[in-house]
């Protein structure tokens, strides 16, 4: 599994105009699930986005989680994270997981990061959606789960 973590001030995603999942203060999660990925593989994706210590304790070091700070998550899917560009001026996102399984997987890192923490707002899988975000500092941090 393919992640990309942001931390943010402020972030919502749209459909058509209309929001559909905002947090303030926390992260934002843009996920894509691979062929040989697991449910497993996105509880583990979830653990860790949970854990990781992104945010600044009182002495300004990268210390505390989204947990430790009661921080709102955002998650949204995107299968371009798989995009190969090896060959070529077209990507290829042959890496990527078929739909259906890619819509389970996502609906499982959602459901999994809802029944560890709150907030947690998502997009809609497969539509086409409009991000917004106030990235912080910037923080931006790839993550890859491997089955």
């Amino acid at each position: 599994m393919i992640a990309l973590l942001q931390r943010v001030a402020g972030a919502r995603v749209e459909i058509d105009g209309v929001a559909v999942g905002a947090i303030g203060r926390g992260l934002l999660l843009f996920v894509c699930a691979e062929a040989p990925d697991t449910e497993a593989v996105a509880d583990r994706l979830v653990a860790k986005v949970l854990k990781l210590r992104v945010f600044a304790d009182e002495a300004g070091k990268m210390n505390r989680s989204l947990v430790d700070v009661a921080g709102g998550l955002l998650i949204v899917s995107q299968f371009t994270l798989a995009a190969d560009v090896t060959a070529g001026n077209r990507p290829s996102f042959i890496g990527a997981a078929p739909p259906d399984q890619g819509r389970l997987l996502y609906d499982r890192v959602v459901a999994c990061a809802k029944s560890l923490h709150a907030p947690v707002e998502a997009g809609v899988f497969g539509a086409s959606m409009q991000v917004h975000l106030v990235n912080d500092g910037p923080v931006t941090i790839p993550l890859r789960m491997d089955a």
